[in-house]
């Protein structure tokens, strides 16, 4: 059986411990070829190589950005219909997608487990403890043209601004993250300056399924396929209940209403209020910006699986169904 193993060197936990390569090297123990990358154009190389030669499962080490520009490379150049099963292993600050989905702690320690749980199986068998999982298929529209990525969570609104506190302070983890959160639930009862830069509304306009939602400014947007966000914010909580169609929740409150009910987030309920959408969708379309708005026409800020990016336009529904191999 051919494993293929891609790791995103500039990924957190590869840059702060300079014996993980090493040590995945060695996990590998002679079964699995192991493809060390750190661009975008390397990782699109990596994985042409493996389209021309088959593989029967390719695991990719990193955080949710690397995840991401894994399957969208691997999409690209296998075609979407033949993708190889996946693991998904943990090599960056926090990996929610793989830990949503079975897979956590050192990253070389479960790639041993997989090599030895594999070995001395026939090529074209199937993966044992591989699941079907949804994706995204997320079409932005930028000055720079139009690029789609196939990925996990989707945000705008407080989920970018959060991200830009997050990257500010460092981006430490789930630690850094649960601070941000702490504070702004307490500035949300009393209007805050830095609860206010978080959750006020962002001037934008959502069409689901062809249907334009009332507000023109919304504080949060959110689709995922995974149900917890990071810190037990399970925002999406039917995430993953249709492959065909991913959850999404889009509120329209201000902070002081926003805020407090970050108690139901944690509990996996509905946050409810005035223009609250949220359900199962087959696509939506952002558009950033509003006539007569603080914000003119033109590119917005969006996070797709931890990564910061900008357009005019993202239109977000189901991606091509995945096989991850959810244990090892």
């Amino acid at each position: 059986m051919r494993i293929d193993v891609i790791a995103n060197t500039s990924a957190r936990r590869y840059r702060t411990g300079s014996s993980l390569i090493d040590r995945m090297a060695a996990a590998c123990a002679g079964a699995a070829e192991l493809h060390p990358t750190s661009s975008v154009a390397e990782l699109g190389e990596v994985c042409e190589r493996i389209a021309r030669r088959g593989t029967d499962l390719v695991a990719l080490s990193g955080g949710d950005g690397s995840f991401m520009a894994g399957v969208t490379a691997l999409a690209r150049a296998f075609g979407e219909g033949a993708l190889p099963p996946l693991a998904l292993l943990p090599g960056g600050t926090v990996a929610t997608v793989a830990r949503n989905w079975g897979m956590s702690g050192d990253p070389a320690a479960l790639l041993e487990r997989i090599v030895r749980g594999l070995r001395g199986r026939r090529s074209g068998t199937a993966i044992p403890g591989a699941v079907r999982r949804p994706t995204l298929r997320v079409r932005a529209t930028a000055r720079g043209g139009v690029e789609e990525r196939i990925g996990f969570i989707f945000g705008t609104g407080l989920v970018a601004s959060f991200f830009d506190v997050y990257y500010e302070r460092g981006g430490d983890g789930y630690g850094a993250a649960a601070r941000i959160v702490a504070r702004v639930f307490v500035e949300s009862f009393y209007g805050g300056a830095y609860a206010r830069r978080v959750l006020d509304p962002l001037p934008c306009t959502i069409d689901v399924e062809g249907r334009q939602l009332a507000p023109r400014a919304w504080s949060l947007v959110c689709a995922s396929v995974v149900r917890d966000l990071g810190i037990h914010m399970r925002v999406t909580y039917r995430a993953g209940e249709d492959l065909a169609r991913p959850h999404l929740v889009a509120s329209a409150l201000s902070p002081r209403g926003l805020g407090p009910r970050a108690p139901l987030v944690l509990a996996g309920r509905r946050i409810g209020g005035k223009h609250h959408f949220d359900d199962l969708v087959r696509d939506f379309t952002v558009r950033f910006g509003v006539p007569a708005s603080a914000i003119p026409l033109g590119e917005g800020p969006y996070i797709l699986d931890g990564d910061p990016l900008r357009a005019s336009e993202v239109r977000v529904s189901a991606g091509p169904a995945i096989d991850v191999l959810s244990r090892a």
